[in-house]
């Protein structure tokens, strides 16, 4: 089942509960929402709560059913079938921190093979897609394709707290969650966004692979996930931002839909040596945005263990070494806002994290202050201690070491160089996140990315996404 989080896997379990038809949506295809909770609970929540955002309903169970038919019918207006897809639906409690929780998840109840017009032949299909391309009902007809399930814990104390699910339907969300998002993310997962192989050990489900793993390119081997070995398979989903999709439908339409330019550090200067070259980068959500120009100076690290992670502010030798110049700060004891703030102050142009975890790629650097007015951008620790060993003898004010903060025009945000999308592709690998999704770099955020963003629309199709046309290379 596939889940998608905020701060952000295959179920083969038809889900339980007293089903009720709900409604259906009906364009291109016809969606029908069972609605399996209980009495009282979940879609049935009896609470009365105040219309918002065009949604109508009285009760909290009536506005989330309403919302779900409003994104069934943006899905059903988009996709194309003959079959009815049949979506069993509840709120349930699920995984969730203060801070962080699962907003929802779903999948295929079942996948296909080999049935009449099969684009390809020893191949896995999921439900809905298969229905789609058989022109005919695989199972029992009337047989749900896709179980989803909704965080009903979600804004409670200790459940992303004060976050709740936005139940109206015209993306005026604020701080709370847009479910109409959730809704349009989850259902891309049942109709077929998705690999039913195991991304964690290679293998293909009962020795076949998902026709999802007929476009995953790892530019590293230059190798299909479909030409690999269990082993090669399970290393590639560990292969940050070099595992892309080569759809044809997605990449002509890469250019329309991600902006041109990709946060970057350069390392150059006399002394960098076998450190020279490019490093992927988190960006930071303070601070001005980089830019194809860049901000360019020696790169200083700010060393004394009194202020080592830069959380108190800079003084003696590491104000002299920072100022006028780039620093570069371990992650750790304090915000990254507040790191960066006392860069500034001691006079640094610009400002690199160093992570202290392995994993990668290098997160996005989170936190807020309008007063500050340098870049900031993180990096992997196997990056920072290539780069640490190049500035062990520097001296004072100078270290021969040039790093620049920038965008790389020659890529787009969230793929490659010749414009094909990456695949989300962590290390470690995130069971029910990985390969699944799109790469977090996409810029601007795409709907299904790990993680629901602030700043998604409503659309599946370009200009504005990249859903509908990858489900495209796939058959829909």
């Amino acid at each position: 089942m596939n889940k998608i989080f905020k701060n952000a896997a295959l179920t083969l379990a038809v889900a339980c509960g007293s089903v009720a038809w709900v409604g259906q949506a009906q364009a291109a295809a016809t969606i029908v929402i069972n609605n399996t909770n209980a009495a009282g609970v979940g879609f049935n929540d009896a609470t009365p709560v105040a219309p918002v955002g065009g949604n109508t309903g009285t009760t909290l169970g009536q506005q989330r059913l309403i919302a779900f038919t409003y994104a069934a019918n943006i899905w059903g207006a988009t996709l194309t079938s003959s079959q009815p897809i049949v979506i069993n639906a509840k709120f349930s409690a699920l995984t969730c921190t203060a801070t962080s929780a699962v907003l929802g998840s779903a999948g295929a109840t079942s996948v296909f093979r080999d049935f009449p017009s099969a684009p390809l032949p020893a191949t896995w299909y999921s439900y809905a897609l298969a229905n789609k391309l058989a022109g005919a009902y695989l199972g029992t007809v009337g047989t749900a394709q896709i179980n989803a399930n909704f965080n009903v814990n979600l804004g409670n104390p200790g459940c992303l707290t004060g976050s709740p699910f936005y139940l109206g339907m015209d993306g005026n969300h604020g701080a709370a969650v847009d479910f109409v998002e959730v809704l349009l993310h989850e259902m891309g997962h049942g109709v077929g966004f998705q690999t039913f192989t195991n991304g964690a050990s290679g293998a293909q489900l009962a020795g076949y692979p998902s026709v999802w793993d007929a476009f995953l390119l790892d530019t590293t081997t230059n190798k299909l996930w479909t030409n690999m070995t269990d082993a090669e398979r399970a290393t590639s989903a560990l292969n940050s931002r070099k595992l892309v999709w080569t759809g044809a439908a997605v990449t002509a339409a890469v250019p329309s839909v991600l902006a041109l330019g990709t946060p970057a550090l350069q390392i150059s200067g006399p002394a960098a040596g076998t450190a020279t070259g490019a490093y992927s980068v988190g960006k930071a959500a303070f601070g001005p945005a980089l830019n194809s120009t860049g901000v360019s100076g020696q790169l200083m690290p700010v060393s004394t263990p009194a202020t080592g992670a830069a959380c108190l502010a800079l003084a003696g030798a590491d104000a002299t070494a920072v100022n006028g110049r780039i620093a570069l700060i371990d992650r750790g004891v304090c915000g990254f806002a507040v790191k960066v703030k006392n860069a500034q102050n001691a006079g640094a142009i610009g400002v690199v994290i160093a992570d202290n975890a392995a994993g990668s790629p290098a997160a996005d650097l989170g936190g807020a202050d309008p007063t500050i007015t340098i870049p900031a951008i993180r990096i992997t620790l196997p990056d920072a201690i290539a780069l640490k060993a190049k500035l062990v003898t520097r001296s004072r004010t100078s270290s021969g070491v040039v790093a620049t903060l920038k965008l790389d025009m020659s890529q787009r945000a969230g793929a490659d160089l010749l414009n094909r999308a990456m695949l989300f592709t962590p290390n470690p690998y995130q069971s029910g996140s990985s390969v699944s999704h799109f790469d977090t770099s996409g810029f601007p955020n795409l709907l299904m990315e790990p993680s629901i963003n602030a700043d998604l629309g409503q659309s599946l199709l370009p200009p504005q996404d990249l859903t509908f046309k990858l489900l495209q290379d796939t058959g829909w």
